[in-house]
Parts: structure tokens; C-alpha cells; sequence
């Protein structure tokens, strides 16, 4: 049985998972990390690798939800956060790096003139939100089913229910009915809900590649379509690129497709690697930000931003090597490069070993759709990406492991700029072996 051998192999993770369940709900410290029987308990990482308490060694392919295009422990990386910390890591104050930092995102982001920094993607939505409700005087959001903003209040309903538009748990009736949900890909439904409530609705926000870096796609006219009907009807464009940003380019999918939101938020890799947000757009929007911000016919309040550790020295330290690494060394496309040659060859294997998946994806990612689609998955309406079958990702997830191999629990992998073909010649091997352990336990045919 599969399980038991993860068990086997996993006794040191497993008294520590006994250990956590004592500590935290579910025995984890965020929902990402839910995993039966227990997910593995990492002691150190370097590069494409990482190894657990037991000393397994796993090729990683999960990086970090996405954030490390350079892998781990990069060198330049490293030392720069560690000259940082032996500087000091809270100041109170200004300091050059947080600007050196600024300046690398406007100079490859070009609709990005001003900038606020926060401690997490998660509270960059979140003030972009705020700071689109203040600009327009509206309340209003409009969101897509499944897109993915972070866990606060005005983005969790409707991401993995509640689709309907009621309130998430935790969540007041009043917040939740101030969004607007839409199909992903449906611009009639787009049209109609900012033509049916043009007066009261501040912003659209959307995913550019769709839920996740891509698990329900996102299809490029869309997301042009959207940004014109949204300049068109005077609603803030904003994009959250929170993995995309120096994933899919230096200036990010609006560099890609000549895109200018007017609120873009950053994180993950744009904050190399490290714990970070970031909040761009263009001065105007922006000016809400500040005590100078003037309004026709009188001043305006200022909205209200404040963090102790926003654009900390530590994470700007990282953060500007990263960027200066990625845009230098021009490694998206390298990092584009193996991700196909990924979804390729997991392909093949598919095809080789009979087994009714497909590896789907753009750019530096994959993700394992694992059921027959009867034809192209073009055609798959959304919920069937949305809804693929947990328990039996969780199953690959487990069996891959046991080959020396991690991706994510929803069947995605991510590639970094330091992934080589040898690295996608294991991935390949250990789906291969995974399929066998999955096949001689019946999870699947």
C-alpha cells in the first residue's frame, strides 16, 4: 500500500505531525499545507532539492508556491540577505535598499509609477481593493470564480465556493455582497455586470493566467477584452501578478500582452523568494496613498496603510538580486523552456504508460489533469479544472514522493530558472514509477 510506505519512510515527519496536531488546527500552520496521512516535515533545502527530518531527499517541484524561480539557497541570494541581517532587520525607518528595491519594479513594470509595499500578496489585494473603493467613491468589486486573490475577506467567497456570491465563513453578508462574481472566460457576463452596475463598481480583478498560475486557464482575449470594457465603463483595471511578475517576464503578463492596469500587485518571486507584497500603479490611482491627494473642489482623506515590516531590508535585499538575476540572465525563457519540455515528456509517459491524463500549463508550470477529457481540454468547462479529484492528486502526490520527487497537492509543479533536463528526466521517471504504485493499488486503471 502506498500509504503505509510513506509512513515507513516518513516515521521522524510523522512524530512531528503528532507533535503539530497538538499546536495547530488540522496539525498545519496554513490550509496549503493539508495533506493525508501528514505532509512531510522539510529540514533544509538547496537548490532544486530539499530533504525531509529523515534525510529523504526530494526533487522539488513545488518551489515554494511559486516564489523560487532561483531555487533555494541561491548564493547571491543568500549572502545578500545575510549582509542585510547582520545590518539589522527593523529600522523604523526609511532605508536605500527598500528604494533600490522600488526602482528595479518600475524600471521593468512599466504601468507602475508609484509604489507601496506590504508583508504578503495576500495584503497586496487587499490595499488594492481599499485604494480602488477610495479613487472611485464605488464599492464595488468585480471577481472571477476560482481566481485566487488571498485569504481576506473580500476575495475568499467565490474562490473555492460560494460561487453563488454568499459569504464564505467568517465573512459578513454585507462584504461579500459588495463583490460581483463572473465566469472565468465569460466576457457577455463581464459586459453585463459592469454595464448593469457601472455606477457603483470600483475595479475588476482578475488572475492573468487564470486560478493559480493556471489550473482553470485564462484565456489571453479575455483578459485584453476585460481591460478595455473596464477602461471603457471608467472601472480600474487591476492585475494581480502576484506569481507572474518575473515568472512569465521581467515586466510580467502586461509586458507580454501590452497590458496597463492601473493597479498591479506583486509578490512571490517580485519579492525574491521571501515574505513580501507589493502594491503598484500609476500616480493618479495611487495619490489616494497620499496626504498631498487633492479632489475636485476640496482635499480628501488619505487612505490609511501602514506595516512594520513592509519592505524590510531582508526581503529588499533578495528582492533586488532576484530581479536583477532574472532580467539580466534573461531566465524566464529559460525557465518557460523547461516547463514545456516538462509537460512534453510527462505527456509521453502518459501516452507510453496508457494512462488517460493530460500535463497542461504555460510557461514554468504544469498541471496534472488526471482523467480522460474526451477530447481537447479546450473544451472542459472550468469547473472540471477547478474540480479535479483530490483525494487522488493527494494519492500522486504521496506515490511521488515515494519516487524522490514533490509537486503541489493540486497535481501543479513549478519550474525554476535553475531546473535542467535532468531534473524533468526524473520528474518523468518518478510519474512513471507513481503510476505503477498507483496501478497496484487500484486508485487508478
Amino acid at each position: 500500500m502506498i500509504v503505509n510506505d510513506y509512513v515507513a519512510m516518513t516515521p521522524k515527519s510523522r512524530k512531528y505531525a503528532e507533535r503539530a496536531s497538538r499546536v495547530f488546527p488540522d496539525g498545519i500552520s496554513t490550509d496549503t499545507r493539508y495533506f493525508e496521512p501528514y505532509g512531510i516535515f522539510v529540514e533544509r533545502a538547496y537548490g532544486t532539492r530539499k530533504w525531509d527530518v529523515d534525510g529523504n531527499e526530494y526533487r522539488d517541484f513545488f518551489g515554494g508556491h511559486g516564489a523560487l524561480m532561483l531555487g533555494h539557497g541561491h548564493p547571491r541570494v543568500t549572502g545578500a540577505v545575510q549582509k542585510a541581517a547582520a545590518q539589522g532587520v527593523q529600522f523604523a525607518a526609511n532605508h536605500p535598499l527598500e528604494l533600490e528595491w522600488a526602482e528595479r519594479i518600475r524600471n521593468h513594470i512599466p504601468s507602475v509609477e508609484r509604489i507601496r509595499f506590504t508583508a504578503s500578496g495576500t495584503e497586496a489585494t487587499l490595499l488594492a481593493i481599499r485604494v480602488a473603493r477610495a479613487f472611485t467613491g464605488r464599492p464595488k468589486i468585480v471577481r472571477i470564480m476560482g481566481h485566487y486573490h488571498g485569504w481576506h475577506d473580500f476575495a475568499i467567497s467565490g474562490y473555492s465556493d460560494f460561487f453563488d456570491g454568499t459569504p464564505a465563513p467568517g465573512v459578513l453578508a454585507d462584504i461579500a455582497s459588495n463583490t460581483i462574481l463572473i465566469p472565468p472566460n465569460d466576457l457577455p457576463a463581464l459586459r453585463k455586470a459592469i454595464e448593469d452596475n457601472r455606477e457603483v463598481i470600483s475595479a475588476v480583478l482578475i488572475e492573468p493566467l487564470g486560478m493559480h498560475f493556471g489550473i482553470v486557464p485564462t484565456d489571453d482575449n479575455f483578459l485584453v477584452e476585460a481591460a478595455r470594457i473596464a477602461k471603457e465603463n471608467d472601472v480600474l483595471f487591476v492585475l494581480d501578478e502576484v506569481i507572474s511578475a518575473f515568472r512569465v517576464g521581467s515586466s510580467g503578463m502586461q509586458g507580454l500582452l501590452g497590458l496597463q492596469p492601473d493597479l498591479t500587485c506583486l509578490g512571490k518571486v517580485a519579492a525574491g523568494g521571501m515574505p513580501g507584497g507589493v502594491l503598484g500603479g500609476s500616480a493618479g490611482v495611487m495619490s489616494v496613498l497620499s496626504r498631498n491627494a487633492q479632489r475636485e473642489g476640496g482635499p480628501r482623506s488619505k487612505v490609511l496603510h501602514q506595516g512594520t515590516f513592509t519592505g524590510n531590508p531582508l526581503t529588499a535585499s533578495a528582492a533586488i538580486v532576484t530581479i536583477d538575476e532574472i532580467a539580466g540572465n534573461d531566465l524566464c525563457e529559460r525557465a518557460t523552456r523547461i516547463g514545456a519540455l516538462a509537460r512534453e515528456q510527462l505527456n509521453e509517459v502518459f501516452s507510453r504508460m496508457n494512462t488517460p491524463w493530460t500535463a497542461y500549463g504555460r510557461f514554468s508550470a504544469f498541471h496534472i489533469f488526471p482523467e480522460t477529457s474526451n477530447g481537447s481540454l479546450d473544451d472542459l468547462p472550468w469547473q472540471r479544472f477547478a474540480g479535479r479529484p483530490v483525494s487522488l492528486l493527494q494519492s500522486l502526490r504521496i506515490a511521488l514522493n515515494l519516487e524522490g520527487v514533490d509537486i503541489g497537492s493540486r497535481g501543479t509543479g513549478y519550474v525554476s530558472a535553475i531546473h535542467n533536463e535532468d531534473d524533468v528526466s526524473c520528474l518523468c521517471v518518478a510519474f512513471e514509477r507513481a503510476i505503477v504504485r498507483l496501478r497496484q493499488d487500484r486508485i487508478v486503471q
